[in-house]
């Protein structure tokens, strides 16, 4: 297959420089983008997203995207924990890693457990990936505060006027200070970076409080038709399908505002995490 796709890259250049003496321009084939190996793992908030960047991702065009997800519930599925895990979980994890052809390795990153503990389990698996995926890069998915119901009460306890100011002064501090920085310290040559999921929860949270949203969507119901399928704050679909956006825009780097995939909502849900990801902290970014 490559000799034939050589052949016709030489036959192609050629063909075209007859053309062009003939005052012809032909523009050269395009090539399939080259999709990422994935190694994923983390908990129900994170799950949504991992389940949906495939397809996404695919659609995008990343033909070779492909990838391995990890879960567990709740705290378990916090790095620290699949670390000291003593089943199938952590020996997974490593088996995949051992294979050497991890190019990216996501993680979740809450504040579910002290920040020592926290740290350490991202600690740990880093230096574990990279004993043999030098190259690899990691990203950390910080997730909304639980209890949307409380968002607001929290934030004003908090000293902030709004939701959103309260998440960013929290990313700041649990995931970029407390995690990113002294990482990125640790591993001065790993790229290290986060993605802002939880204002795919937030964003939507308000524009259903400003009867923004285009669809018929519960508030608290069905996952396929309401924003939270609980009071704790789980995703439904269209929170889900905007953070995956969210997760192809960080880790491809791709414009969503001209991504055609159809999240099967007409709230324009590409422009949504768009804004989400433009306004998160550019220091930060892949």
């Amino acid at each position: 297959m490559k000799k034939l796709t050589y052949s016709f890259i030489i036959l192609s250049i050629i063909f075209f420089g007859c053309k062009k003496e003939e005052g012809i321009i032909v523009e050269e084939p395009i090539e399939d983008i080259t999709g990422y190996n994935m190694l994923l793992m983390g908990h129900s908030f994170f799950k949504p997203y991992a389940n949906r960047i495939g397809e996404i991702a695919i659609d995008a065009g990343f033909v070779n995207h492909t990838q391995t997800f990890v879960f567990e519930g709740g705290s378990n599925g916090l790095p620290i924990s699949l670390w000291n895990d003593t089943g199938t979980d952590n020996q997974l994890i490593k088996a995949i890693l051992d294979n050497g052809d991890v190019d990216v390795f996501g993680m979740a990153a809450d504040d579910r457990q002290i920040a020592n503990e926290s740290l350490n389990g991202h600690r740990y698996w880093i230096e574990y990936a990279l004993q043999n995926n030098p190259g690899v890069t990691i990203f950390l998915s910080t997730s909304a505060p639980v209890y949307p119901e409380n968002w607001e009460q929290m934030a004003q306890d908090l000293g902030y006027e709004t939701v959103q100011e309260a998440y960013e002064a929290h990313i700041y501090q649990a995931a970029h200070v407390a995690l990113i920085d002294t990482l990125r310290a640790e591993f001065p040559s790993t790229n290290i970076f986060s993605i802002p999921t939880g204002k795919a929860s937030i964003n939507l949270w308000q524009m259903y409080q400003d009867d923004l949203l285009l669809d018929d969507i519960e508030y608290i119901g069905e996952f396929e038709n309401s924003l939270f399928t609980d009071a704790f704050g789980h995703q439904g679909e269209m929170t889900a399908q905007t953070g995956a956006l969210m997760w192809v825009k960080g880790i491809y780097n791709i414009d969503l505002t001209t991504n055609t995939f159809d999240t099967g909502f007409n709230t324009d849900l590409q422009t949504v995490a768009e804004d989400a990801m433009n306004s998160h902290d550019q220091n930060y970014n892949q």
